[in-house]
């Protein structure tokens, strides 16, 4: 028997591959997802031996009705409930709103009925380009910490950036303030010197969802994407940049880095703190009670309207995806998006097309060369559909571009975390700032203008004739593109 299997192994491992396959290929059928997204398990699950049932078991496991969710759901609502009187605003305003907004007020609507997402009117909105002037500013947020700081990152690593500020978070620490920081385990890089320091300062700090090799399963698919800083519930960041040197320009060692965040006062960051909050219960098992000094009085002059919209496997529903699909479908004049990964759903590309096709300018701004080469070109494989609807897209040549931004008509924009994907839209735990407001659109869209300053772009016929051999890259990355 021993003899046997030493001399038929490799047909023996065939065997089991393929009832795991089987297996595999039965689960995903009766879950009736997505049609492309199942044909495309199953195609990597039959022809790719092996590989296909690892990435499946790694990352095709669907963990939205998992009871870890669910408990975090629970948690979510008994802190919005807590909070959203404060954010709750009479009929009046809502009518201003909807003269002032015209056909975006369906946006509004669509995230209002949402508790998660509820409309802010009273904050100051400060447009961050770059890694370096974000940096700048935190760190003298920090400094002035007077209660709590809150962070909440994809990527924290302890770095030169990193150090410098995780040691700033131990100096007021030291001096009483309340810290806490959570980070995603499969992003993030922290020594465990660092985390000791950090203990020993009374700094709380957990990973999100951590990953060991004896539980690597589909906890590896479902990441906290976010970018979130909160110092006192009255200063708030969120966007595209995480806290490592490679979001630092300063140097000139590596490629230039193009980013966007916001640093919001006013609000607003009401609603990121208890963005924040949910996560920190359900990342530490605590219960944290809800305070007055995280949700302090806001005295804020200015006016601009602001929705945060977070979207993960614990919502009902795609809230960004939503939100941006909506914005390009009421757009009148124009919309330009910029992105580093644009591997959207059809949904997204049919309403850039119909667009496009109607008249609007649609521009997009991708990176020249990406991170990812199955990033690059199932990416690739999407720009014929769009080229030949009219959007004009353009190739960032500078460095890499990480921003992830939209602009419509002068009146709507969106800075954030989620990319134009998959895997933004479906499966990681993301967060959008939504600004209703000329002033900061008209700056984000000057943003825009200057960045294709920097990019080259793309010829339909010249992109026609590109080599062959690209596109069966293009199209085999494709297959792929549901479960990037």
């Amino acid at each position: 028997m021993i003899e046997f299997i030493k001399q038929e192994y490799l047909g023996i491992l065939l065997i089991l591959n393929y009832l795991l396959a089987a297996t595999a290929a039965i689960t995903i059928l009766l879950k009736n997802i997505n049609p492309t997204k199942t044909l495309s398990y199953i195609i990597v699950l039959v022809f790719f031996p092996f590989l296909g049932v690892l990435v499946y078991y790694l990352f095709g496991q669907e963990y939205r009705k998992n009871k870890i969710f669910s408990r975090k759901n629970v948690a979510n609502q008994k802190i919005i409930k807590s909070v959203r009187n404060d954010l709750t605003f009479s009929s009046r305003e809502i009518e201003e709103i909807n003269d002032h907004l015209g056909d975006k007020v369906k946006l509004v609507k669509l995230l209002y009925s949402n508790e998660n997402s509820p409309l802010t009117l009273k904050n100051s909105v400060d447009i961050i380009r770059n890694g370096d002037d974000k940096f700048i500013k935190l760190k003298q947020d920090i400094r002035a910490a007077k209660n709590h700081i809150h962070l909440e990152y994809y990527i924290l690593r302890d770095d030169g950036i990193g150090t410098e500020i995780l040691n700033l978070l131990i100096e007021k620490a030291r001096a009483g303030v309340e810290v806490r920081v959570s980070y995603d385990d499969v992003g993030s890089k922290i020594s465990s010197k660092m985390k000791h320091q950090l203990t020993q300062n009374k700094i709380e700090h957990f990973p999100f969802m951590p990953v060991v090799f004896s539980s690597l399963t589909g906890k590896m698919n479902y990441r906290n994407h976010r970018k979130i800083a909160i110092i006192d519930g009255k200063i708030g960041y969120v966007g595209g940049i995480n806290i490592s040197d490679v979001y630092l320009n300063n140097n000139g060692s590596k490629p230039y880095w193009r980013d966007t965040h916001l640093r919001l006062e006013g609000e607003a960051v009401k609603a990121l703190q208890f963005h924040f909050l949910t996560t920190w219960n359900f990342v530490s098992g605590q219960t944290l009670q809800v305070k007055e000094a995280y949700f302090p009085v806001l005295h804020c002059d200015n006016t601009v309207a602001v929705q945060i919209a977070a979207s993960g496997p614990d919502t009902d529903w795609a809230n960004i995806m939503e939100a941006i699909f909506t914005a390009i479908t009421t757009a009148k004049s124009y919309v330009y998006i910029t992105t580093p990964y644009f591997v959207p759903n059809d949904e997204i590309i049919t309403a850039i097309q119909i667009a496009a096709k109607s008249g609007i300018d649609v521009r997009l701004i991708i990176p020249k060369e990406s991170d990812s080469w199955v990033v690059k070109y199932a990416t690739n494989s999407n720009l014929e559909r769009l080229l030949e609807a009219d959007v004009r897209v353009y190739r960032y040549a500078k460095g890499f571009v990480h921003a992830k931004t939209i602009v419509v008509d002068d009146v709507f924009s969106t800075v954030g975390t989620s990319n134009m994907d998959y895997r933004s839209f479906k499966i990681n735990f993301e967060i959008n700032a939504l600004i209703y407001d000329s002033s900061n659109s008209k700056r984000l869209k000057q943003h825009f203008l200057d960045d294709l300053k920097d990019c080259e772009m793309i010829d339909y016929q010249r992109w026609l004739n590109r080599p062959k051999f690209d596109k069966i890259k293009e199209s085999s990355c494709r297959l792929w593109s549901p479960i990037l």
